[in-house]
């Protein structure tokens, strides 16, 4: 036996590096199977390497392979991604949990659905079941490390099957593995990245977004099931009805390492304890295990990742009984290695005190992309450790955590949602219902008139009894916010939510809902019909609408029995005459109209009865829309006050808005043809010759004229409109041409364009004003053709959004107030009720020969607020000669609080 010289390893740096390498050799040997196939030998490098990223097809044709190679190894294809990708994930398991799948995802599904079962009969399947594991990353595909490091998680049970370590977790988990949450994302990011590698722009952000549409929203969607990735990955759990799910994210607060459940607070008040509990026990194992591998630098809770909002896909399925987290690693940027110093460190993290949820702080060093994937690959081991170890208690609480809400409901309110067929847009509660049943919530129907709590609801009438298993779910997203005010003093700095703070459904979708509040007769229960359609085929091709009448393109929501079961009231077209009118105050309108306009048929505004007339079609193309939209139509003659021809562009900024990309969403889904505009456009002076309106959507001044910084991107997307782009946009409203600003771009067209118009919340501090995105009331126009179709009293959204009110020179209409005393807020938290009261949060604003529609708020916020869609799609189509044809409206519309200029300068110094 040969020994070493340690003096002489110490002196001699070749010798050391002989030494390291000598100590790693048996980890590289340990109980690996040969036949199983490398990731490097597939993909043709070292996953996890310094400036190297897989793509999705490098990542598919390794599973592909290691599917062909491992018998325990199954792949399944379960979709289409928005740019039709072949999605896939992949069952890892023993090979007799392989054979016998169909008999134990039937055992999940009876614990998740328990009505009726004992206890015994639970624990009898808890015992004979499998805990199944769903575990993800790359959904936010920026976060790099999330989908790389699924390969070699994958590489490493299968090739170590027979160890110690990995026997019991094969036998007792079958692991859901998705190579990636966002397969389109993974390309977009890996090929951006490796195309600038070796260059100034090797770390450079994408100028586009990440998904489709929405890009880092993917993870905001998850109750309304917009994106058809969402819908994908709400189809595949609920066939599966995991018992664990953890989706891995990359933006832990420097300078941790990880960050891990429990959740800062505050969480989600619906949230079951027993699955809450549940979570909390994992971050701990997590933690535990990260500690026993030596890798520093794990915290749990602080006060950024709250769980207070229900649309993270990793989160909504804790109100659906099952565990479901995210962690956060730390990201430098993509696979570009960094050396942290303590100069690095903020100053309260220079000391490296011990905390008891930060028990061993990270040092510095170097931070690469394997260290990344290190974090998750342990992290992830340790969730399947534990869910292989306490499987029979993941599988009872999942029953448990179902009988306590069928139980809790039976004995106190909500006792059941009650919602009206005949609504001033039919077709909305159907929207809401679908995507309720699409997330496993059980509707009925009344078979007959009944009555209930002195009112008389006829046949037909919606009833969601909330004595089922996803009841708080169902709560989560139809009640109320309060955002609890977690200040440690009353003028103490504000805990801001995370995300939105309130997002009340029936009142952003303006859905007359009834809040059962006291039990359903036997009688009533009797009355009650199970909704129940024949589910459409699978198919994630959107290019073909299956069921005009909702939002989602292809088979939508209907692949569900349930949402397939869910139709509005049958359209009506009453009258004669050869022009169809139609009533802004239902979405499905504008289908219409943008089906029309994409035909080039004449499309009308009629001022008096505020409605849009279509000319030209045939009586069999009018009877189809009211058919296909369930529309109610009205035959007239005439032309009402002015022919509406409207060019549409969309403002598409090189710094890849979300925002923007859900405008352009909504456009698409309502068929509503427009020409996205990118900077240079705005560098000619023929803007006006091109369009008639511009929309931008909601992004801050400096962004949208400065844009990406030069030298910190490729050339060709540097730069923002510019002093150039500046006054030819000044000069397209001049001309006669609407800008439409959004929310934040209304602060640039107030001060780019140099409108009299004041922002009276700019620069307040949000110890005095904060909104917190919140759902407020205000007063619409009741004449002006944007606020067509709104109801007097209307709820918006608001987030980070402007108030308005108008200085001396101001010549135009308010279209929408806040009321002159009291609080607006409906859901969510308000701070600073007082800069509200009185003033604008929508105006119209001439300028030379056209004009400035200002939004203080979001209509189409991720795709959620369809009480607003109109006021957007009114704006789209408000030109100059709708503006003349209109009325003048009542004094009190024309003016808010105005303030003298000399007093607006002032109070700006």
């Amino acid at each position: 036996m040969f020994q070493i010289d340690f003096t002489l390893v110490g002196k001699c740096t070749h010798l050391r590096k002989i030494f390291f390498l000598m100590a790693l050799l048996p980890l590289c040997l340990f109980a690996q199977d040969p036949s199983i196939p490398k990731p490097e030998d597939v993909i043709g490098f070292e996953v996890g390497s310094d400036f190297h990223l897989a793509t999705y097809e490098q990542s598919i044709d390794y599973f592909k392979k290691l599917d062909a190679a491992s018998d325990l190894v199954q792949m399944r294809e379960t979709g289409k991604t928005s740019e039709g990708r072949t999605w896939y994930y992949v069952l890892i398991s023993s090979k007799e949990n392989l054979a016998k799948l169909d008999h134990y995802k039937d055992i999940s599904q009876k614990l998740a659905h328990p009505k009726g079962m004992t206890k015994q009969e639970a624990q009898q399947l808890a015992e004979e079941g499998k805990a199944i594991v769903d575990i993800s990353g790359g959904l936010h595909a920026s976060e790099v490390a999330g989908a790389q490091h699924i390969i070699t998680l994958a590489y490493q049970i299968i090739s170590e099957a027979d160890t110690k370590k990995f026997k019991p977790i094969l036998d007792n988990v079958i692991l859901v593995l998705w190579p990636s949450l966002n397969p389109d994302g993974q390309n977009i990011i890996a090929n951006w990245y490796m195309s600038n590698v070796g260059t100034p722009y090797e770390t450079a952000r994408t100028p586009w977004l990440y998904q489709k549409y929405v890009g880092h929203d993917n993870n905001r969607d998850a109750y309304m099931l917009n994106m058809l990735e969402s819908r994908v990955v709400g189809r595949t759990w609920r066939e599966w009805e995991p018992n664990v799910i953890h989706v891995h994210h990359q933006s832990s607060p420097f300078p941790t390492r990880i960050w891990l459940p429990p959740f800062a607070e505050p969480i989600a008040p619906q949230s079951p304890p027993i699955v809450a509990r549940e979570v909390n026990m994992i971050g701990m194992a997590m933690a535990q295990e990260l500690e026993t591998e030596g890798l520093p630098g794990a915290v749990h809770m602080g006060k950024g990742f709250d769980a207070w909002y229900p649309g993270y896909i990793d989160y909504l399925p804790v109100m659906q009984n099952i565990p479901a987290f995210w962690t956060e690693t730390a990201l430098y940027r993509y696979a570009t290695p960094y050396f942290y110093t303590i100069q690095d460190f903020p100053e309260e993290r220079k000391d490296f005190r011990v905390e008891s949820l930060y028990n061993s702080p990270w040092k510095g060093g170097w931070w690469r992309l394997r260290d990344a994937m290190q974090y998750m690959q342990t992290a992830s081991i340790a969730v399947l450790d534990y869910s292989a170890k306490y499987k029979e208690t993941l599988l009872f609480n999942k029953y448990q955590s179902a009988i306590t809400a069928i139980e809790k409901y039976r004995k106190e309110p909500p006792f059941a949602y009650i919602i009206p067929q005949k609504q001033r847009d039919p077709v909305r509660p159907v929207e809401l219902l679908k995507r309720l049943a699409f997330n496993g919530a059980q509707i009925s129907q009344l078979e007959k008139s009944m009555e209930y709590s002195g009112v008389t609801y006829p046949k037909g009438t919606w009833v969601i009894p909330m004595d089922q298993e996803f009841a708080e779910m169902i709560r989560q997203v139809l009640d109320v916010q309060v955002y609890p005010d977690l200040r440690e003093s009353p003028d103490g700095p504000l805990e801001q939510p995370y995300d939105a703070a309130g997002w009340t459904l029936p009142f952003q979708m303006e859905v007359d809902v009834v809040t059962g509040m006291v039990p359903l007769s036997e009688e009533f229960k009797a009355a009650l019909n199970p909704v129940e359609g024949t589910a459409l085929t699978t198919t994630d091709d959107e290019t073909e609408d299956l069921n005009k009448f909702d939002f989602a393109p292809g088979a939508g929501f209907d692949t569900d029995k349930v949402a397939a079961g869910i139709k509005p009231l049958p359209g009506t077209l009453r009258g004669s005459g050869n022009t169809l009118w139609l009533d802004p105050a239902e979405n499905n309108s504008f289908r219409v109209l943008g089906e029309a306009m994409t035909k080039g048929l004449p499309i009308y505004y009629d001022a008096k009865t505020r409605k849009y007339g279509v000319r030209g079609a045939s009586r069999t193309e009018m009877q189809s829309w009211v058919n296909d939209f369930a529309i109610n139509g009205v035959l007239g003659s005439g032309s009402g006050s002015a022919q509406v021809k409207s060019r549409i562009a969309v403002y598409r900024p090189w710094t890849a808005s979300m925002d923007m990309g859900w405008t352009r969403w909504l456009l698409d889904n309502f068929g509503i043809p427009y020409t996205s505009i990118r900077d240079s456009d705005f560098m000619t002076g023929n803007l006006k010759d091109r369009f008639d309106v511009i929309v931008m959507a909601s992004d801050r001044p400096g962004t949208i004229e400065n844009g990406i910084q030069p030298g910190s991107a490729p050339p060709q997307y540097t730069g923002g409109l510019g002093t150039q782009g500046i006054r030819n946009l000044n000069a397209f409203v001049e001309q006669g041409g609407t800008l439409i600003a959004l929310n934040r771009s209304s602060n640039f067209a107030i001060e780019a364009l140099h409108l009299p118009v004041k922002n009276v919340v700019d620069k307040v501090d949000r110890a005095k004003f904060f909104t917190g995105g919140s759902i407020v009331q205000v007063a619409t126009n009741p004449t002006h053709p944007v606020m067509a179709g709104m109801q007097k009293d209307a709820s918006i959204f608001v987030y980070d959004s402007p108030i308005f009110s108008t200085l001396e020179e101001f010549e135009g209409e308010v279209l929408a107030k806040y009321q002159e005393k009291g609080s607006p807020l409906m859901s969510g938290y308000l701070v600073g009720e007082e800069y509200m009261n009185g003033k604008s949060t929508a105006l119209d604003v001439k300028h030379g020969n056209g004009r400035v529609l200002l939004f203080g708020y979001q209509p189409q916020w991720r795709g959620q607020p369809m009480g607003t869609y109109r006021t957007l799609f009114n704006a789209l189509l408000y030109t100059n000669g709708v503006a003349k044809a209109n009325p003048e409206s009542d004094e009190k519309w024309k003016i808010i609080e105005s303030t003298p200029k000399s007093e607006d300068k002032k109070s700006s110094n």
